[in-house]
């Protein structure tokens, strides 16, 4: 008996040191990923012709992460700087579980710099690059017009007018040959920038707008440069931290360009705040009445709204109107729901019929699966938390890699088709996925800070457009390049043809 009782006991305390010992080696160092080489870390292998990887092709480089080394992935793309790459909707959930009240990332590092050396014109970096306390000052103040559906709703008017206005601009142009509709989708989301943030209008759909050099396009074109550097001074050398870099130096000329834009016309706007353009109203019109904020915030939200409100809008809305225009089924459904909405080609949307627009929104739901945002949100941790058994401690950068998620069979069934019924509740093919797949806003208190809006007015144009003319794609097949966001890689080659009702 003694001595069965001694075996027992030796079994237990290996069991106890072995487990003990598994949780141990399970740290983030045993966690499988590309070789790291002394000095240069991982960045060999995004090298032109040697590498495997390229830094405008994230989501294939995910995706090749993923084969190779599993559903959690440690790289460092720098020497000793480790980064996490989430593919599992459980660990990418407890990324957000864990983020606390001030959540922290890494990224427009160089706009932060930017911003912090020009205490003159700005009190921080923006929303886009600042943590901690400072973050959740201006994030509680500059989301109030912005995070619930009845505030968003009172823009309906302004976008529907812009739209109408954009689909005349359209009905001219349409017949142009190998038209590229990427620069028209622009100015369309700079005008409705423009009128939900400042109650201004740039004009861009005229001649003059057209030009090369003309406010609307020097702006859009701004847009489009500072995100193109955004990725590129974020990872690899940081360098233009002790000098200005070409890039750098790129992202500064692009910056200064949009700032002196937004500070005249806020100092316009705010010179006339007693004189009410009407009854429309404007973000600008809700942050001159706070006390919480000065002059030199409102300068940095209204750049944030022109950097990212302009290319996220456009890139997502090109990705969708190529899935529709791809197929015909699709766009009859949502025709069959526009006509019905909309009696006449004219007829305005309202706040009750954006309701009951389901398949649109349903269509707008799988286009951002297929073609989100981004490849997914990257976050710095504040406290050690466990992915996948790895313990893995605070200060390491994590980030989810929801795009290939949302491909992958085990989540999705015909993960590659573009199928709006799977967002359908009670169609043949519903099938509720894990909550935190697709997340093509970010998620909790560090989500898009104009999600609503921006999905608003994508319904409201898709639901005209397609109630008005039916489209056909001209192109090859589109992709994604990774610029921060993700833009299409070629040209949107679109053909609107004129419907008779």
């Amino acid at each position: 008996m003694d001595l069965f009782k001694r075996k027992i006991t030796v079994i237990f305390q290996y069991k106890k040191i072995n487990y003990v010992l598994n949780k141990y080696f399970r740290t983030i160092e045993s966690i499988p990923g590309p070789k790291s080489l002394p000095a240069i870390g991982t960045l060999y292998q995004y090298f032109p012709l040697i590498g495997n990887y390229r830094f405008d092709q994230l989501h294939h480089n995910g995706h090749k992460k993923f084969k190779s080394f599993g559903p959690l992935v440690r790289e460092e793309i720098m020497p000793g700087v480790n980064i996490l790459w989430l593919f599992d909707p459980q660990d990418i959930e407890a990324m957000f579980r864990h983020e606390g009240k001030f959540p922290q990332r890494r990224s427009h590092l160089a706009l932060e710099k930017y911003r912090l050396d020009r205490p003159n014109v700005y009190n921080s970096g923006g929303l886009l690059p600042t943590n901690g306390p400072e973050w959740f000052r201006m994030r509680s103040v500059f989301q109030r017009g912005l995070s619930s559906p009845q505030a968003v709703r009172r823009f309906i008017q302004g976008t529907n007018d812009i739209v109408q206005e954009w689909l005349v601009m359209l009905n001219d142009i349409r017949n142009t040959p190998n038209i590229d509709y990427l620069p028209e989708l622009s100015r369309l989301f700079l005008e409705l920038t423009g009128q939900n943030t400042l109650n201004v209008r740039f004009n861009g759909f005229s001649k003059d707008e057209r030009r090369k050099y003309s406010r609307s396009s020097r702006l859009i074109e701004s847009a489009l440069v500072t995100n193109s550097c955004i990725l590129k001074t974020d990872n690899g050398p940081q360098l233009w931290r002790k000098f200005d870099t070409p890039l750098y130096k790129k992202l500064k000329k692009a910056q200064e360009h949009m700032e002196r834009v937004a500070i005249d016309l806020i100092s316009l706007k705010m010179s006339l705040f007693a004189e009410k353009d009407g009854d429309r109203p404007s973000l600008l019109d809700f942050y001159q009445a706070s006390p919480e904020i000065d002059f030199k915030d409102i300068i940095g939200i209204v750049c944030d709204f022109l950097l990212a409100g302009i290319d996220t809008s456009t890139y997502t809305t090109s990705f969708l109107l190529y899935h529709v225009a791809n197929h015909p089924e699709v766009q009859e459904k949502i025709h069959q729901e526009a006509q019905k909405l909309l009696p006449s080609s004219d007829t305005e949307v309202s706040e009750s019929l954006l309701r009951e627009a389901t398949y649109a929104r349903a269509v707008l739901k799988e286009s951002l699966r297929l073609r989100p945002i981004s490849v997914g949100v990257g976050r710095i941790l504040q406290n050690d938390v466990e992915f996948s058994g790895y313990t893995i401690p605070a200060g390491t950068t994590v980030v989810s890699q929801n795009q290939i998620a949302c491909r992958l069979e085990k989540y999705f069934p015909r993960p590659d088709e573009f199928v709006p019924e799977r967002w359908l509740r009670g169609h043949v093919f519903h099938k509720q996925p894990h909550p935190f797949l697709l997340l093509p806003f970010g998620h909790g208190p560090r989500s898009c800070i104009a999600r609503r809006l921006a999905e608003q007015n994508m319904i409201i144009l898709l639901l005209k457009l397609i109630r008005n003319y039916r489209i056909k794609w001209n192109g090859g097949k589109l992709d994604s390049r990774s610029l921060l966001i993700n833009r299409p890689d070629g040209p949107i080659l679109l053909e609107f043809m004129k419907r008779d009702s």
